[in-house]
């Protein structure tokens, strides 16, 4: 059934840092629950190498320095109907979320993580209700979880431009940050070590509809985030002198 759907996440993946590598890429077909929408998660089968070397994964590639050495990219998709006059039943599955898989929450706690999708012309794709929101980014809890959270305030999810800028007004996602439970990726057993970070571009499907077909390529970064640091010791006053004064 995989081949027909003619997805770009399926076959042959070249990493593009010489050579090239097959990597077998699978797709798990589902169905959400309380709701008749069919659902599929398209996975990375390829880890994510992390350092200050290569990010690769799946079928992109970025340079970054990262916090954790392995994770994994699952993106998961659903039915859009898109009727036509010539056929009712015509429609499209849907980016409906990017999980970022098998991250350690501990040792990139108080970093900022970003994802972008990338298209077959090598363009970012909004992600936003403005063309020029094409990043999503969360802050990573600084105190590392030990309970979900979909706190969208707490976790600082914004959208920002391709060059990460800020971008401010009304946001149609939605981020959540597991620890318990069994991963999105491979249904491992989740920990602050072993975390799903997950991004849901629009909820209600009411704006933001991105084909699958069109997703080339998935980019993963942490970044240093500068307002966040270590607490730091009160120094301690000195002792007051002794008064002289009567």
């Amino acid at each position: 059934m995989g081949s027909n759907l003619n997805s770009p996440l399926s076959g042959r993946v070249d990493s593009g840092f010489g050579g090239s590598g097959k990597f077998k890429h699978k797709i798990i077909f589902g169905t959400a629950i309380l709701t008749a929408i069919p659902l599929v998660l398209s996975t990375f089968a390829a880890s994510v190498t992390v350092g200050v070397g290569n990010l690769e994964f799946g079928q992109g590639s970025q340079q970054a320095t990262a916090c954790d050495k392995q994770i994994y990219v699952a993106l998961g998709e659903e039915w859009k109907g898109a009727p036509t006059p010539e056929d009712s039943s015509a429609g499209f599955f849907r980016v409906r979320t990017v999980t970022v898989s098998n991250l350690d929450l501990q040792s990139c706690a108080g970093k900022k993580l970003r994802v972008r999708l990338i298209d077959g012309a090598s363009s970012e794709i909004t992600l936003g209700s403005i063309p020029e929101a094409k990043v999503l980014q969360v802050t990573l809890p600084e105190i590392v979880p030990t309970i979900n959270t979909s706190d969208a305030a707490a976790l600082r999810l914004s959208y920002l431009t391709g060059t990460g800028g800020l971008i401010s007004g009304t946001l149609l996602a939605s981020a959540a940050v597991s620890v318990s439970g069994t991963s999105i990726y491979d249904g491992s057993v989740l920990s602050n070590q072993n975390g799903d970070v997950t991004f849901f571009i629009d909820p209600t499907a009411s704006t933001i509809n991105i084909d699958g077909q069109s997703v080339r390529r998935t980019t993963v970064e942490t970044i240093d985030n500068p307002g966040v640091q270590a607490p730091v010791a009160p120094t301690p006053s000195a002792t007051p002198s002794p008064s002289t004064t009567p």
